[in-house]
């Protein structure tokens, strides 16, 4: 991502009617405006939250927040987003973190972190998560059926003794990306395993689709053989329904 930030901020045009809402949790100026007018660009919302953040995600209706995953900031957010995830009005949101490392991300885990603005924020990578994820915060689900989501994933390597421990990208019914400094080619066999939210521990054969070297990332599509996929399918139409 961009390393930048821009000190202006120019607003952005809204697109369309905002039929979201968006929480941003003890955000400050200028990161708090950029994240807005990026949000407002595609219709979304957003309501500035402090304070009481756990009691207002507990009892409002919500389609996305922002919390910090910053160390200073990591008891405030796990409240906040332990409240949204118990809340049955807020329990599929899409919840973004901002800042933080992948191991920050991680700690989270557990609460379905959707996706991460990186800082220093710039704002057209901002502008280009949100339009990736917009679909899921505006409830087009039929044109959206991939979920981003950050959780810890392990990839054993079939016929090698290699295991190696991923961070996902996002999940379908047809397969995962995830990111890892390790090198795999195309067309080699894997198992996968990670638990998600509401889903246990789910183990599945696939083989790696797709890699970016530059991005550290890749692909895997799920054995069309392994009945074990057809949990996380039933888990993405569970999330999807909802």
């Amino acid at each position: 991502m961009d390393r930048a930030f821009g000190t202006a901020v120019t607003p952005l045009p809204s697109s369309r009617k905002a039929s979201a809402r968006a929480a941003l949790v003890d955000l400050k100026d200028p990161v708090r405006s950029v994240i807005a007018d990026c949000f407002r660009q595609f219709g979304i919302e957003t309501t500035i939250v402090s304070g009481n953040a756990a009691d207002r995600l507990k009892r409002e209706k919500f389609e996305a927040c922002v919390v910090r995953l910053s160390p200073p900031a990591e008891a405030v957010t796990e409240t906040v987003v332990e409240s949204a995830r118990t809340s049955p009005s807020n329990s599929r949101m899409i919840i973004y973190g901002l800042g933080g490392s992948a191991q920050d991300a991680l700690r989270f885990s557990k609460y379905g972190i959707n996706a991460v603005f990186r800082e220093p924020l710039e704002r057209s990578t901002a502008v280009k998560l949100v339009r990736a994820t917009q679909m899921l915060v505006l409830h087009e689900l039929r044109r959206y059926v991939r979920i981003p989501v950050i959780t810890e994933i392990s990839v054993a390597v079939m016929n090698e003794n290699r295991r190696l421990t991923c961070t996902s990208i996002e999940v379908s019914s047809g397969g995962m990306s995830m990111r890892s400094a390790e090198d795999l080619f195309v067309g080699q066999a894997v198992e996968i395993s990670f638990s998600l939210l509401t889903l246990p521990r789910v183990h599945v054969r696939g083989s790696v689709s797709w890699r970016n070297q530059a991005g550290r990332a890749f692909g895997v599509r799920f054995d069309a053989q392994d009945d074990r996929r057809l949990k996380i399918k039933t888990w993405i139409d569970a999330y999807l329904e909802t």
